[in-house]
């Protein structure tokens, strides 16, 4: 019992020499950026290869791109991406591009969306103006290797 109360000072004593815990000031502490989001592949499974009709211009084509094609056909439940290219020019030879434009889709359910989507009224509402804008666009549905 004797050790026990010469090892009590002795605990106390330590544990009061402890240096007291010290707030850290809000305006000190350094948050970590959250991690940038880390982009969903959605693979394309549409593509469409064309260029303007004599008389369309490409700013005429464009805002109407911008204003109507894209927000209607991205409104559509099975269609998780759709993007609008300009080809501007050939990385590799002489010339220019064979097309102005290139278009890809990313279509969730593709029989769905040929069934359903393009004989409906807003699909086809949109195709009847862009045929106005496009030459011989070609429809090309594609797989990705793997």
């Amino acid at each position: 019992m004797k050790c026990l109360f010469l090892a009590l000072p002795m605990m106390i004593s330590a544990v009061g020499c402890a240096p007291a815990p010290v707030a850290t000031p809000a305006s000190a502490v350094v948050e970590t950026p959250a991690p940038a989001p880390v982009a969903v592949h959605k693979p394309v499974n549409l593509i469409i290869l064309y260029s303007l009709k004599a008389g369309v211009t490409p700013a005429d084509f464009e805002a109407w791109v911008k204003a109507t094609d894209h927000p209607t056909m991205r409104g559509l439940s099975r269609v998780a991406d759709f993007r609008t290219m300009r080809a501007e020019k050939l990385l590799m030879g002489d010339g220019k591009p064979t097309v102005q434009y290139i278009e890809t889709f990313s279509v969730s359910d593709m029989d769905g969306f040929v069934a359903e989507d393009m004989p409906g009224e807003i699909v086809q509402g949109i195709m009847g103006k862009f045929m106005g804008f496009a030459e011989a666009p070609q429809f090309i549905v594609v797989s990705e290797l793997e």
